[in-house]
This record gives C-alpha cells, sequence and structure tokens, in this order.
C-alpha cells in the first residue's frame, strides 16, 4: 500500500518533523486505517440512499409565534445597562 517515501512525503506536505519512532508509529496507524477502509469497501451498499447528515430525521422544534402583552417602558428600561431620558444608552458608533 503505502512505503517509507509515501510516509515522509506527507510528513513534508504536513510541515512536521518526525523521529524513526514517531514515522514507523505513524505509517503503522495510517496502514491501520486504510486496512479499514478497504473493509468497509467490501460491504454491499447497493440500493441504499446516501445520507448527508445521520440525523436527517430530526426536524427544528419552533412555537407559534403568538401576540402577547407588551412591556412597559419602565419594565423594558429595567433591563437595558443604561438609560438616559427614557431611551436606552449605547456607546457612539460614530466619532468626530
Amino acid at each position: 500500500m503505502l512505503s517509507s517515501e509515501d510516509i515522509e512525503n506527507l510528513q513534508n506536505l504536513c510541515r512536521i518533523k518526525c523521529t524513526a519512532t514517531e514515522l514507523e508509529e505513524f505509517f503503522d496507524g495510517i496502514q491501520k486505517v486504510l486496512s479499514y477502509v478497504e473493509q468497509l469497501q467490501e460491504v454491499d451498499t447497493a440500493g441504499i440512499v446516501p445520507c448527508n447528515h445521520v440525523l436527517s430525521i430530526i426536524a427544528n422544534v419552533t412555537r407559534k409565534d403568538e401576540v402577547g402583552g407588551l412591556l412597559s417602558r419602565d419594565a423594558f428600561l429595567k433591563n437595558a445597562p443604561d438609560q438616559v431620558a427614557g431611551m436606552i444608552r449605547v456607546p457612539p458608533v460614530i466619532k468626530e
């Protein structure tokens, strides 16, 4: 499958430096992954619809919008961090 030159090329492409021991462990790990992928290639998937998302049957649960009562100005301004003359004060966004 892979040669040691392939692993060294990967090392260069990934911009990593590995010791000889690390390269050997990396090579063994890549071989295991590729052998697992080969096993998956043996699975018969004829007639199986491709799936873009594992949880595709789940839908967002939203509530219906309903008109409710309005907050009074005092209750609304009580939630504001700062106010002046019945209005919410925000930091200036345009500087002269």
